[in-house]
């Protein structure tokens, strides 16, 4: 646990990617496999199943610290992350140890299996064996939230310097449904005859936001250009007989979309599809519409038939079984077409036509309309590029639509997380209806350091009210806030939400009855929802 201990205080002193990675391969190149298997899994999301409540973890580290449980709550928001508070309000340990990670990832699996006493007996054991570092990992991983910042690429770029492996053979091995608890080391990573997971996915090619003029790109007819489309960006992938469907972030969506199952039965065996997971009715429907499938595990059938999907497919990455992405995009893109028009109306799949275009000047013509196509602008792809393997600038770009705004009135606020906890920088929004202020979403991002600095002196001066940790201040201030969709929401007491909230510009102009109105609000619903 030392050494786990060691690697995280590395990449946490630093923003440097190749610090990050350095840290990274040095620690791969010297810790036994069991502890690279587990760091790994940790770094890409796959953490252990919790075992204990954070009520328990409050109740036991106050009882162990002599402190009352209402102190520890007190002290929560400021430090702005439980499993660091409960870190330091414990006593120093009473011995001292050197067990591996591996060793507390085994002891937490088996918490499942033992009465309250029994676990809180166990807890207690290791915060007394564990330093102030150790603990804290101890405890996120107890309470899940277990989360450090490394990207899925720098986590591949340092094993294969760890290993001398090429980058994009680790990238692939590290794609799908494997478990730390299942595999080892040598058959994730090391196995030169290993069978690849039939569920696996490729490596997702990512796309950079282009702000520049599209005429410093080069000649337009070098170019694919395509709808951004407003859904889940995902692969459907089809061998042995059977289907699976991931998105971006390496999230099984399988029996969230059973429709896709039916894709087998149109496609042919060793088929994988890039492409977004729309809400479709004889067209796209609003990324609202498909929110209601998305948090669910199982599909009634009035909301299948309600919600209907469809993948409108963009790329196409294994034809036959054969991997396609070396080819140009013009040729994989040819192979997509002819697969796809072959295939009847009741299929769940569609095509992500290109944009017919002349000249950059057509084309931004053309984006300016994105909205009522329900995309969120254009997609840029130089037809002779390969897919790649995560975020590389040049060949792809997305080319999307300046967002939506309107000014708001910040109500409430509540303090930051991690480094800014003690700073106020997440807050609610209201706007106009009537005389009242109506709250209509939340935003943590936008604002720079010394801005969410001045607004934290300010919020401590302008309490009025104290919820717990959030505290309603006076009406005064007016927000810009930007979002890229707006749609119905029930469950919202202004009966809207917001898709991508953020602070674009604190508008220390504009006096407060000059922030917008519900009205307003609904009109765009109905231009945009």
């Amino acid at each position: 646990m030392k050494s786990f201990a060691a690697l995280f205080n590395a990449i946490d002193r630093t923003t440097r990617t190749k610090e990050k990675t350095a840290a990274l391969t040095a620690y791969l190149r010297e810790v036994p496999d069991t502890e690279k298997l587990w760091t790994v899994a940790l770094f890409t999301g796959r953490r252990p199943r919790r075992a204990v409540t954070t009520t328990q973890l409050r109740e036991w580290a106050a009882e162990r610290a002599g402190l009352p449980l209402w102190l520890l709550e007190e002290s929560y928001p400021i430090v702005g992350d439980l499993a660091e508070t409960i870190a330091l309000i414990l006593p120093p340990p009473g011995r001292a140890t050197d067990l591996p990670l591996s060793h507390w990832i085994a002891q937490l699996q088996r918490l499942h299996d033992l009465p309250p006493e029994a676990r809180k007996d166990q807890i207690l054991d290791a915060w007394d064996q564990l330093d102030a570092t150790e603990r804290l990992l101890f405890n996120k991983l107890i309470t899940g939230g277990f989360r450090i910042g490394v990207s899925q690429k720098l986590m591949t770029r340092a094993i294969a310097a760890a290993l001398g492996r090429d980058e994009a053979e680790i990238a692939l091995r590290l794609m799908g449904k494997w478990r730390a608890d299942t595999t080892t080391w040598h058959a994730l990573i090391e196995a030169e005859d290993a069978e690849a997971d039939a569920s696996r996915p490729y490596p997702f090619y990512l796309a950079y936001q282009l702000d520049a003029a599209p005429e410093d790109l080069g000649a337009s007819d070098d170019w694919q250009a395509e709808w951004k489309w407003d859904g889940i960006r995902g692969q459907l992938v089809l061998r042995g007989g059977t289907h699976h469907l991931w998105s971006r972030g390496e999230e099984l969506m399988t029996e969230r979309f059973p429709e896709f199952s039916r894709a087998l039965d149109f496609l042919p065996d060793g088929t994988v599809l890039d492409g977004e997971v729309l809400a479709w009715d004889n067209g796209p429907l609003p990324f609202g519409t498909l929110q209601k499938r998305i948090g669910r595990k199982t599909v009634p059938k009035k909301l299948l038939a309600e919600v209907p999907v469809v993948l409108v497919a963009y790329d196409l990455l294994e034809h036959e079984g054969r991997d396609m992405r070396a080819e140009p995009l013009s040729t994989r893109r040819a192979a997509l077409d002819d697969l796809l028009d072959q295939t009847p109306a009741e299929a769940p799949l569609r095509l992500s036509r290109p944009i017919a275009f002349d000249t950059w000047q057509a084309l931004a013509e053309i984006r300016a309309t994105a909205r009522d196509e329900r995309a969120e602008g254009v997609m840029l792809k130089r037809l002779d590029s390969p897919y790649l393997s995560g975020r590389k600038k040049g060949d792809w770009w997305k080319w999307k639509l300046d967002p939506l705004t309107v000014d708001a009135v910040m109500i409430y606020a509540q303090q930051g997380h991690g480094r800014r906890a003690n700073l106020f920088t997440d807050f609610t929004f209201a706007v106009w209806s009537g005389n009242q202020l109506v709250p209509f979403t939340k935003a943590y991002s936008g604002l720079t350091d010394e801005e969410f600095r001045q607004i934290t002196v300010w919020v401590r001066k302008n309490t009025q009210q104290r919820f717990g940790p959030v505290r309603q201040v006076k009406p005064h201030h007016v927000f810009e806030i930007a979002f890229e969709g707006i749609h119905a929401s029930p469950r919202h007491k202004s009966g809207i939400a917001l898709r991508f909230p953020r602070m674009s510009r604190w508008r220390r102009d504009k006096p407060l009855d000059e922030a917008n109105t519900l009205d307003d609000l609904k009109a765009l619903l109905a231009s945009y929802g």
